[in-house]
C-alpha cells in the first residue's frame, strides 16, 4: 500500500475489531453512557492485568497526573523532578497543581530519566520524583526506587507511552508508588480519550477517586471540605472500548511486533544503521511510535526537512518531542536551550515513523526508502541510526 492522493500513510490507526464495535453498540442500547459498570470494569481488569490492588478510571493521562499529585498532597511551594522529553507530555500537571517542575536530563540510550541526574537536582522542597517510559522503554526503576527510598519522596511512573513493556519480569505501570496510563492515540490501547491511575496503597486509591469528581449519589453529601474534586472520570463508552482493547492487547501488541519487524528488516540494510536499544535490564519492549534518531552530522532544522519532505510524499511522520524546558511557558522558571544537552540532542534529531497493525511490509519498505532518500539530501549522505 503506497499513498495516493487521496490517501495518507497515517502515523497512528488504532487496532479495532469487531469486539469494540459490539461492546460500544451495547453501551448506546443501555440506559446509561456516563460512568457506570462498564468503568467498574475496566478498573478491575486493568488492575489485574498489572498485578495492581486498585485501578481509578480518568479523563486523561494529564488528569491522572494532577489527581496524583493532588492525592500526594503536593502543591505550591514543592517541587517534582521529571523529564522534559516524551509525547504526551503530562509533565505539565505539575505546573498546574501550583508545584514547580524541575527538569533532569535523561539517559542517551533509553532517553528515559537518568537516576544520577535526578539526584543532583533533590533539594529539601523535593516532593517527587516523576519518571515515564520513553516511547515504550522502561525506566531505570530499581535505581530509582532506591533514590526515592534514599530521600523520602514519591515515585510517580508516567507510563502514557508504554502498555505491555517489562522491566525486570514485570510490566511497566507496576513500579511507581502511582503509576498513570493515557489511551489518546498513538498509544497502542486506544479508547478516544482517557486514562488510568494504578497503586496498590488503599488510603491513595480512596483519595484518588475523592480527587476524580463527585457521583450522582454523593450530590447532597456535605463531605466536601479543604479538598475540591475535579470532574474528570471516565464515560461508560470510552470504559467499553478501552476493556475491550484490553482483553485483546497480546493480540494487538503481537500485530505491532510484526510491524517492527519489519521497519528493523528494512531499516538495518543501510550501512550504518543501529538497532533500537534495549536496557540489559529490560525483558520486552513495546514502542509506542517507530523511533529514528538522525545521525550527529544532522541539525534540527535537516530533522524537520526530513520531515517536510515525507509530508509531500503523505507520509504522517512528525518530530518525536519538543522538549518541555524549550517551550515558552517553562522559560518563566528560567529554563533555556543548552541546560539540558542530552535531551536537546536527541529531541532536536529523533524522528516519529507510522507505527500500527494496518501497515503492510510494502507499505514499511515506502516510508523508509523516503525517509533514506531525503536523508540522504539534506545530510549529504550521513548515515541515520536508531
Amino acid at each position: 500500500m503506497v499513498a495516493t492522493d487521496s490517501e495518507w500513510i497515517v502515523l497512528s490507526d488504532p487496532d479495532i475489531s469487531q469486539n469494540e464495535l459490539e461492546s460500544v453498540a451495547c453501551v448506546l442500547r443501555s440506559s446509561r453512557l456516563s460512568s457506570g459498570e462498564w468503568v467498574e470494569r475496566f478498573e478491575d481488569t486493568f488492575a489485574e492485568y498489572l498485578n495492581r490492588r486498585y485501578a481509578v478510571a480518568v479523563s486523561s493521562g494529564t488528569a491522572g497526573l494532577l489527581i496524583s499529585l493532588r492525592a500526594l498532597g503536593i502543591g505550591p511551594g514543592d517541587e517534582v523532578i521529571a523529564s522534559a522529553y516524551g509525547w504526551h507530555q503530562i509533565a505539565h500537571a505539575i505546573a498546574l497543581t501550583g508545584a514547580t517542575p524541575v527538569f533532569a536530563d535523561i539517559d542517551y540510550w533509553s532517553g528515559t530519566l537518568a537516576p544520577d541526574k535526578t539526584e543532583l537536582k533533590i533539594t529539601p522542597r523535593t516532593r517527587a520524583i516523576l519518571a515515564g517510559n520513553s516511547n515504550g522503554h522502561p525506566a531505570a526503576w530499581q535505581p530509582l526506587r532506591e533514590l526515592a527510598q534514599q530521600h523520602g519522596v514519591a515515585l510517580i511512573e508516567d507510563s502514557t507511552e508504554a502498555v505491555g513493556s517489562r522491566y525486570r519480569g514485570a510490566l511497566t505501570g507496576s513500579f511507581g508508588d502511582v503509576a498513570v496510563f493515557d489511551f489518546s492515540q498513538p498509544s497502542a490501547l486506544v479508547c478516544g480519550e482517557g486514562g488510568m491511575i494504578v497503586t496498590d496503597d488503599p488510603d491513595l486509591a480512596s483519595e484518588l477517586r475523592y480527587y476524580r469528581g463527585r457521583s450522582l449519589e454523593e450530590r447532597f453529601s456535605i463531605s466536601i471540605a479543604s479538598r475540591l474534586p475535579f470532574q474528570s472520570g471516565m464515560s461508560d463508552l470510552t470504559a467499553a472500548l478501552g476493556l475491550t482493547q484490553l482483553e485483546r492487547i497480546d493480540e494487538i501488541l503481537a500485530r505491532r511486533k510484526r510491524t517492527e519487524m519489519w521497519y528493523q528488516r528494512h531499516i538495518l540494510s543501510f550501512e550504518g544503521i543501529k538497532p533500537a536499544y534495549v536496557a540489559p535490564e529490560v525483558d520486552e519492549v513495546h514502542w509506542m511510535v517507530y523511533l529514528v534518531h538522525l545521525g550527529t552530522r544532522f541539525t534540527r532544522s535537516a530533522r524537520n526537512q526530513i520531515v517536510d519532505d515525507l509530508q509531500t510524499a503523505r507520509i504522517e511522520a512528525p518530530a518525536y518531542c519538543n522538549p518541555l524546558h524549550q517551550q515558552y511557558y517553562y522559560s518563566a522558571l528560567g529554563y533555556r536551550r543548552g541546560d539540558l544537552y542530552v535531551t536537546e540532542k536527541l529531541a532536536d534529531r529523533a524522528l516519529a515513523l507510522p507505527f500500527h497493525a494496518h501497515l503492510d511490509e510494502d507499505t514499511i519498505a515506502f516510508i523508509v526508502q523516503t525517509a533514506k532518500d531525503s536523508s540522504i539530501n539534506v545530510g549529504a549522505g550521513a548515515a541515520i541510526y536508531l
